[in-house]
């Protein structure tokens, strides 16, 4: 199990929050699935009836949704799950095809409105830092450009440097990849999203892997909570 803690910087700057935790191993990352993909339909179904004729302000009054917005609004930044949202729902597209662990996570993603990345657990070194981000911080983004990350946003690190912030997503060194077995899955969540909500979230990201990979192990499926005041 990794060793994963939550820094008193990130629970005195972000009171309420939570950080929602799935470690998983012993998947097999590389066979389609066909029950994944039944359930992916089933979503991008689901959510056309429940928003059908929604707007944009409609989605932004979303609970979730709206928590989220206030923490990008910081960084004049727009969430990307909305947009992410809006294209199945306004657009008609589908979920993306990446990796059976990609999807499952993926797939509860646009429905929950949780935010959550999944990473090579295999790839993190040492003790795991959930995390405020400070003066100088930067994470090599999946693109491999250096970004310097914005000061106070929520992230993870390991001994290897940041893996993952809030507003920039993973870095290039941890994504899952079709060799993954071993996985992490860290959902951000910040004051405003019931910490009940991502811990359902987290076990519908273990029934999906389950579609899959009957053999999946839990490591650890666990919150870290910055308790309001």
């Amino acid at each position: 199990m990794l060793p994963i803690l939550a820094s008193e910087l990130w629970k005195k700057t972000y009171s309420g929050a939570t950080f929602g935790l799935l470690e998983i191993s012993g998947v097999e990352n590389s066979i389609p699935s066909t029950g994944l993909q039944d359930h992916k339909r089933s979503v991008e179904a689901r959510l056309r009836q429940r928003y059908q004729g929604f707007t944009r302000q409609q989605f932004l009054a979303l609970p979730v949704m709206a928590a989220y917005e206030r923490y990008y609004k910081r960084f004049d930044k727009t969430y990307h799950v909305l947009l992410q949202l809006e294209s199945i729902v306004l657009k008609g597209k589908n979920l993306p095809d990446v990796s059976p662990l990609v999807d499952a996570n993926f797939s509860e993603e646009v429905e929950t409105l949780i935010l959550t990345a999944g990473h090579d657990a295999d790839r993190l070194f040492g003790e795991i830092l959930l995390d405020v981000a400070g003066p100088g911080d930067q994470i090599l983004r999946m693109n491999g450009v250096p970004k310097l990350i914005d000061a106070g946003d929520m992230l993870m690190r390991d001994a290897g440097g940041v893996c993952c912030t809030l507003i920039y997503g993973q870095d290039n060194r941890s994504p899952i990849t079709v060799n993954t077995s071993h996985a992490l899955y860290v959902s951000y969540a910040p004051a405003g999203v019931p910490a009940e909500l991502v811990e359902d979230h987290l076990h519908k990201i273990e029934k999906n892997i389950r579609l899959f990979s009957a053999t999946v192990r839990v490591e650890q499926l666990r919150l870290l909570k910055a308790n309001a005041a």
